[in-house]
């Protein structure tokens, strides 16, 4: 709606001003808090000479690349183990207390375990992404199937189709709606253990950027670098939501 838009471009536009009029008459140390201006300087400045003698674009292109494999690997695995769980008690008794047990470890705690066992290249890196959203769609995607009336599996019994055909036709089409809120929640979890992830002998990406930064008390580049993580969060999030649209136009509305 237009009108939501108009709220919330209002709002963005009002907490911007308020922050450059506090950085601007020093209601704020601009260490902590440099106004909107300072960050749009150094943003300028990041774009033509880049950061740690990388350019800016890069840092981006490499951290979305290291989200995006992991997401993906993520979700291909996560997903039918997940359908399969909610499908066989055996299959979750087996699996869910390993999956409850490390999906709300903070992930950072398995830093040292992924640079031992891992070491320092891409692999810990997308370990430790991987784990952070594979988890959560796991979980999702066996919550996804227990959720599917009774009554239509029963109904489908009766008709004489097999368990095939009712996973196929009947168990997927009804999970459909909440694996996409699944796949949303959990790469936005997946998406936040990127700065983590960066941490791990990184000399590249956004995550590193912002942890580099912050050790040289460069808070411009720091929020710069948070400022780059929401909006591009944000799209992959929008990506999700319009692919929802498109392969489950029935989602809220029936």
């Amino acid at each position: 709606m237009r009108w939501r838009a108009a709220v919330s471009a209002a709002s963005v536009l009002a907490v911007l001003a308020l922050w450059q009029v506090a950085g601007r008459r020093g209601w704020v140390d601009a260490l902590f808090l440099p106004p909107p201006s300072d960050i749009a300087e150094t943003a300028r400045d990041l774009w033509r000479n880049g950061y740690g003698q990388i350019p800016l674009l890069t840092h981006v292109g490499i951290s979305v690349a290291r989200a995006l494999a992991a997401f993906v690997v993520a979700i291909a695995i996560g997903v039918p183990l997940g359908l399969l769980m909610g499908r066989s008690a055996v299959l979750s008794a087996l699996l869910d207390p390993y999956v409850q047990f490390l999906r709300p470890l903070p992930k950072i705690a398995l830093i040292p375990l992924a640079i031992v066992w891992l070491g320092i290249g891409e692999s810990s890196k997308f370990f430790l992404i991987f784990i952070s959203t594979f988890l959560n769609v796991v979980v999702g995607a066996a919550a996804a199937v227990l959720q599917v009336p009774a009554g239509r599996i029963r109904v489908a019994q009766t008709l004489g189709l097999t368990r095939r055909q009712i996973f196929w036709h009947v168990v997927l089409p009804a999970c459909r709606p909440e694996l996409f809120t699944t796949v949303r929640l959990a790469v936005g979890i997946g998406w936040t253990s990127l700065v983590a992830a960066e941490m791990v002998a990184s000399t590249s990406g956004v995550g590193w950027m912002i942890v580099n930064a912050g050790s040289y008390l460069r808070t411009d580049v720091v929020i710069l670098g948070i400022l780059i993580l929401g909006v591009l969060g944000w799209l992959l999030d929008l990506l999700i939501v319009s692919a929802q649209r498109k392969l489950v136009p029935w989602a809220g509305k029936e």
